[in-house]
C-alpha cells in the first residue's frame, strides 16, 4: 500500500467537511489500507480521511502499541450520552509538534461502518472516545485547534507557517 501526505493546519483543505460513503469497495478498502499505513508510519493512533485529502467519511484508529487492533469507521455518527466532560491532552497528526486539553463529553455511543460494509455500534471508554471524537471533527472540517483560545490557535498556526516557509 502507500504512504499518504497528511495536510497540517492550516491547510483549508482540512476545513472541508466529508461526504458519507455510498459504496464500501475496494477503492474504500484500499483507502483504509493506505491510512493504516500512513498512521503508523507518522506515528499515530488515529487518522481521518480528510487529514489525507480525502473528504469521504472514514477514520482509522488503532491505540495499541502492536498495531493489533486497528479499528474502522466508515460514515460514524456520534451520540453524546451524558453531561459529563473531561480534558484530556490532544495532539493531533496535521498539527506536529503541539498538545493541548480539550473538554470532550466522556460517554458517547458510535455507530458506523467497518471494512465490509457492515453496520456496527459500540460506546467507547477513555482515549478511545476521545480520539473515535477528534478523528470525527476533523470529518467535520474542524481541528483540536479550534477548541483553543483565539490566541493559543494563532500562536500555534503562526508557528507551523514559519516551520512550512523554512522547510519548503
Amino acid at each position: 500500500m502507500a504512504v499518504l501526505e497528511i495536510l497540517e493546519f492550516p491547510d483549508p483543505r482540512l476545513r472541508t467537511k466529508a461526504k458519507p460513503v455510498t459504496d464500501v469497495d475496494d477503492r474504500i478498502r484500499n483507502l483504509v489500507a493506505d491510512m493504516f499505513d500512513t498512521m503508523y508510519a507518522a506515528p499515530g493512533i488515529g487518522l481521518a480521511a480528510t487529514q489525507v485529502n480525502v473528504h469521504e467519511q472514514v477514520i482509522v484508529i488503532d491505540l495499541t502499541e502492536d498495531r493489533s487492533q486497528p479499528m474502522v469507521f466508515i460514515n460514524p455518527e456520534i451520540t453524546v450520552l451524558g453531561d459529563e466532560t473531561a480534558d484530556y491532552e490532544e495532539g493531533c497528526l496535521s498539527v506536529p509538534g503541539y498538545t493541548e486539553p480539550v473538554a470532550r463529553p466522556t460517554q458517547v455511543k458510535v455507530k458506523a461502518l467497518n471494512e465490509q460494509g457492515e453496520s456496527f455500534e459500540m460506546i467507547p471508554e477513555d482515549l478511545l472516545a476521545v480520539c473515535i471524537q477528534h478523528e470525527i471533527d476533523h470529518l467535520q472540517g474542524k481541528l483540536f485547534v479550534d477548541y483553543l483560545s483565539p490566541l493559543k490557535r494563532q500562536r500555534i498556526r503562526s508557528k507551523l507557517e514559519k516551520a512550512h516557509r523554512v522547510g519548503a
